[in-house]
This record gives structure tokens, sequence and C-alpha cells, in this order.
């Protein structure tokens, strides 16, 4: 089967040389897990591009905090990503580690017929 994208993050294959995603449900979740990733202005030439996660790292996690990153992902991947439909966006903030912050998307392409599930905690 041919490779459509080197997975991120690089990691040898004794195969390819490198990590290679085959699929377009692989290549849809890595490009939405970079969308989530990438901070507002580290993109060249495109400085709008990404939801910057990172940046809720310290927040107090409140209704607020939640209802501002789910907009954020929905405005980001309606421009960026417009074949991807999100279904649901759910929070999951553990009572034990208030640090944390877990979220999964659940998401389609609804021109090709899948859908999947992107799991994340910052």
């Amino acid at each position: 089967m041919s490779s459509i994208a080197v997975g991120l993050p690089l990691a040898i294959d004794d195969i390819n040389g490198f990590r290679m995603i085959k699929s377009i449900k692989g290549l849809a979740k890595q490009n939405l897990k970079m969308l989530l990733l990438t901070n507002p202005g580290e993109r060249v030439m495109d400085p709008e591009f990404g939801v910057g996660i990172s940046k809720y790292l310290f927040q107090h996690f409140t209704t607020s905090t939640y209802a501002d990153i789910d907009a954020k992902i929905r405005e980001q991947v309606s421009i960026y990503m417009p074949g991807i439909k999100i279904t649901r966006i759910a929070f999951d903030s553990s009572e034990q580690d208030r640090a944390k912050l877990g979220f999964s998307i659940e998401y389609s392409l609804p021109n090709i017929g899948l859908r999947d599930l992107l799991e994340f905690t910052i």
C-alpha cells in the first residue's frame, strides 16, 4: 500500500525509513492534532492558523474556559479543515489532577463516510 504522508512526530521505520501514514483517516487525525497544537503566529505566512491549546495549560478550568476552547476549535476547523464535521467535543477535568484537562473530539469526514475520535490531554 502506498503512503500519503510522513507520520509526526518522526519515527524510524525499517520498511519506509520513517513511519508513514497510509490512510485518509490517519492523515485527518494527524492534521487535526497539528491544528490543536499549533499556536497562532507559529505558522509561516498564516499567523491566524492554530488553536493554541497550550495557552490553556495554566488556566482555571471553568465552564467559560471550556466554551472558549470549544469555540476556538470549531472556528479553526471550519476555516482550515472544512471537510471535517465536528460531532461533539467533551471535556473531562479530573478531580485528582486539576492541572490537566482531558478532552475528546468526535468528528466525521462526511464526503467519504469516515468517523473517528481524537482523545487529548493537556
